[in-house]
């Protein structure tokens, strides 16, 4: 079986490599370990989209300037046909679910549900194949090109990649979060009631009655009448790349969740008709596998808001750093009209000529990485692949000789903001 072009991991990101690949005309395979599109929205419950946009005057008035579209607005546009009156920041993950199964099928990508990359084949500096398990198959498939979208690096590893493990003063990553949301709650109810519970949540913290680390309940309106979505567990001190510890993580955070939910029913009236209506499938992961590619982007390029000349992205979401040994997330927010660029040689590998990288995983620091995880963010990331791809394929380019000024003009005549 061979294809002009693999990519590893059915999340935001790898839909948008696929996708843009596939329209420039490739024979496209995406492989999803789960049984559907959409990554960290349909496994791990994440909601809602934070903030892909910076304040700008035009003159006396004050809008938005969009820091993410191309692919990723396509698809928030065919997702809001969907649902009526539907923000920025929020969205049905259901529905995404038939947005993306609808972009794969018309732009012609051959999806491959439960299966997981398990080994790559290697010639040189290039990948030749992978072995795909799915169904208790062993599947071997050639690719001229691959793209690691599968967030934790798993192919990039499998390849033999050079790499980082979480922070680099000790390889702990951010905490694992399992997010859940509950239904029959009295919104306005809980939202003045609010600050004595987090008052109080931290008093029965001290004590020893609450055992998450989180510092406070963190909780997102939006996803209905009288549901409250919760992103309040707190795994820490675990790698999320180890099968052991994340199956452990999961079972932790669950005990979070019953332990919260308790603490909500005992103290707070909002929550008397309230029920448990949903848990994550999968525990979330904010940061694992970064890959150390041709160049590491810094904290410290984010916060001067750097201009590369590859710019294939922008962002301005903030440092977010959730400690990873426990207590407190710190924030290094930019101010409005900031924003910084990400560079083509952060998806690009030192070992390999015919493999990308996109989203979370993508060669930066603990500190950069923190902000360039987001959903919006890494789609951006995954068109870019995708695109870089296709015309290195069509101009029988590797990927290190690629034309960026090309791939910069596709990227902008397709949508993309630079």
């Amino acid at each position: 079986m061979k294809y002009n072009l693999i990519v590893a991991g059915g999340g935001l990101s790898g839909v948008a490599a696929a996708v843009s690949a596939a329209r420039e005309g490739l024979k496209v395979m995406l492989v999803e370990k789960s049984g559907c599109l959409g990554g960290a929205i349909s496994n791990n419950l994440v909601y809602p989209f934070m903030p892909y946009w910076t304040k700008q005057k035009d003159g006396n008035d004050v809008g938005k300037k969009y820091l993410s579209q191309g692919i990723f607005k396509e698809m928030k546009v065919r997702h809001d046909r969907y649902v009526d009156d539907c923000k920025d920041h929020e969205f049905n993950s259901e529905y995404f679910k038939i947005v993306l199964d609808d972009m794969t099928a018309e732009a012609g990508v051959d999806v491959l549900f439960h299966a997981v990359v398990y080994d790559v084949k290697t010639d040189n500096r290039k990948i030749s194949s992978v072995e795909i398990t799915a169904k208790a198959q062993k599947i071997t498939v050639e690719a001229d090109f691959f793209i690691d979208a599968t967030g934790d690096g798993d192919l990039f590893y499998l390849a033999g990649c050079d790499y980082q493990l979480g922070r680099e003063s000790d390889s702990l990553c951010q905490p694992m979060t399992t997010c859940f949301r509950m239904s029959g709650v009295d919104l306005d109810l809980f939202t003045e009631e609010r600050p004595r519970l987090q008052e109080l949540y931290k008093e029965k913290q001290a004590k020893g009655e609450i055992t998450n680390p989180r510092e406070n309940i963190l909780v997102f309106f939006g996803v209905g009448e009288d549901v409250l979505h919760f992103n309040s567990t707190r795994v820490v001190m675990l790698d999320p790349t180890n099968p052991f510890d994340v199956s452990k993580a999961e079972v932790v955070a669950r005990k979070q969740i019953h332990e919260l939910i308790g603490f909500l029913k005992e103290n707070s009236n909002a929550f008397t008709e309230s029920a448990l209506i949903s848990v994550a499938v999968n525990i979330g992961v904010r940061e694992s596998r970064k890959l150390k590619g041709v160049h590491i982007l810094t904290g410290d390029e984010l916060i001067n808001c750097t201009r590369f000349e590859d710019s294939i992205a922008l962002g301005n979401y903030d440092i977010d750093i959730h400690s990873p040994t426990g207590t407190g997330t710190s924030h290094r927010y930019f101010a409005d009209g900031e924003f910084y660029t990400i560079p083509y040689r952060s998806l690009l590998p030192k070992e390999y000529d015919n493999l990308l990288v996109a989203g979370r995983s993508i060669s930066a620091t603990h500190e950069a990485q923190a902000s360039v995880r987001i959903m919006p963010i890494c789609c951006c990331l995954g068109e870019a692949a995708g695109t870089a791809v296709a015309i290195a394929h069509n101009t029988n380019k590797n990927l290190h000789t690629v034309d960026i000024k090309k791939l910069q003009k596709m990227l902008t005549e397709n949508g993309a903001v630079l």
